[in-house]
């Protein structure tokens, strides 16, 4: 019989050891591991965390960052993935947008805390995780946000699914199961969009929760279907738009060799990763311009992949319903860079996104498909701005800042971090403690340590 995909995955996971990540996957996974606990301190207060601090009424022995009791792992799981991806100031990856860390770090932290496992155990459990959700955006590139879900939500579950039962120390046919079951679970439209409500933000957390749930099944036993990615009622027909055809050999071609977890990116905005490229170019463009009253029009050129989702409709976009709303709003990104020279969190607070002349500039911002945009193999923007004199300037960035071709320094991923701590009330000494827990992560013997982050 034909090994399945899935099986081809597993069989290669369960083989696994930490050494054979490679170096430049562990700095990335160092990386977004320290970016993960900064976001989840920066969000530990915000209304929609409290909400699943709500739902989540039974103690247990994981840590969600920056709370001061005890969860499930599942609840954990919740809480953890929700604050880190609940600002969009997280990873992200070039070829589909999936947000890696946000599903896989708070889902491998609560199992490694509450079941015993080592730094070793972690390590392979986020790469294996995280491999998994890059391979898996990139065999339908745009499919599945086309058919109406949410890549992370959806590709998340599987990624987590993966990255628990890495960590668990689960058989090769008891992983193919766990994605068996996961591919069942799986969850996450973007009607969201319609009027910037919260569902995004649970979207990881939810994703995480399953997976882990996925792997626990599967660990006992419970069996599910080995073709989940590839057969005829699989992931692919059920969450992808069929008129994209998907290359299955994505998600096996080259495991060791290539680690696609390599090439996460790392943003600089608190936004849509998309948007980004845009928001350097008007911040450049800003002191170019001085009077922003001399603006007549700003035209952004896009990608066809992203107008439904960052461009229409034209009334939310220009006057979006919510900050969060915002964050996934061209016109608005676009306006904020111009007149703040920011898009940090504070851009998108509740008193901010409300200032008439954000709203004025947003109103002179259109969009144009460009078809020479690469989008989703590069996410680039570009802004050409007519003056009242009838004059043009023009500005491209032609890759995401943060990204494979134009890393975060050191520096910018420190500074980004302790900025998201100062945010969220931690002090500088707990902020520094995790930092030194992040550097030692992957060499622990035990997760103990994360009861000091419970606060």
């Amino acid at each position: 019989m034909t090994k399945s995909y899935a099986e081809i995955f597993s069989d290669w996971a369960a083989s696994l050891e930490d050494g054979d990540v490679s170096e430049d996957a562990r700095a990335m996974l160092h990386n977004v591991v320290t970016d993960c606990g900064g976001l989840a301190v920066a969000a530990r207060h915000t209304d929609y965390v409290a909400t699943a601090l709500a739902s989540s009424d039974a103690d247990g022995p994981a840590t969600a960052i920056g709370h001061a009791r005890g969860f499930t792992p599942g609840d954990a799981a919740i809480v953890g993935g929700t604050s880190i991806h609940g600002e969009d100031f997280d990873d992200s990856f070039e070829g589909t947008p999936v947000h890696v860390g946000a599903v896989v770090v708070p889902a491998v932290l609560a199992v490694a805390e509450a079941f015993g496992r080592s730094g070793a155990d972690a390590l392979k459990g986020i790469a294996v995780g995280g491999e998994l959700m890059c391979r898996m955006a990139v065999v339908a590139p745009t499919a599945i946000h086309r058919a109406g879900f949410h890549p992370t939500a959806v590709i998340g579950t599987m990624g987590a699914a993966a990255g628990v039962s890495a960590t668990l120390g689960l058989r090769g046919e008891e992983m193919t199961s766990a994605f068996g079951v996961a591919g069942s679970m799986a969850s996450g439209i973007i009607e969201y969009l319609a009027e910037g409500t919260w569902t995004k933000r649970l979207h990881p957390g939810w994703a995480a929760h399953a997976g882990i749930r996925a792997a626990l099944l599967a660990r006992a036993g419970f069996k599910g279907p080995r073709t989940v990615f590839e057969g005829r009622h699989g992931f692919y027909n059920g969450f992808a738009d069929p008129s994209i055809a998907p290359d299955f050999s994505e998600l096996v071609d080259g495991l060791s060799e290539d680690w696609r977890v390599a090439r996460l990116a790392l943003k600089p905005f608190a936004c849509g990763t998309m948007l980004q490229p845009f928001i350097d170019c008007a911040i450049r463009l800003r002191s170019e311009i001085g009077d922003l009253s001399r603006i007549d029009e700003i035209t952004a050129k896009v990608g066809e992949g992203t107008v439904h989702r960052l461009w229409d409709p034209r009334e939310e976009k220009c006057a979006p319903s919510t900050p969060y709303s915002a964050k996934f709003s061209g016109p608005y990104c676009i306006a904020v860079a111009l007149v703040d020279g920011a898009a940090g969190l504070e851009q998108f607070s509740e008193a901010r996104f409300r200032d008439p002349a954000i709203a004025l500039l947003a109103g002179k911002v259109q969009h144009e498909i460009d078809p020479s945009n690469e989008y989703p193999r590069n996410y680039s923007g570009e802004l050409i701005v007519r003056l009242a004199d009838g004059s043009t300037l023009r500005e491209v960035q032609p890759f995401l800042r943060g990204g494979i071709r134009a890393p975060l320094s050191d520096d910018d991923l420190a500074r980004k971090f302790m900025q998201n701590t100062e945010f969220g009330g931690w002090p500088e000494a707990l902020a520094s403690t995790y930092i030194s827990f992040a550097d030692d992560l992957f060499s622990i013997s035990d997760f103990s340590v994360l009861k000091e982050f419970r606060q």
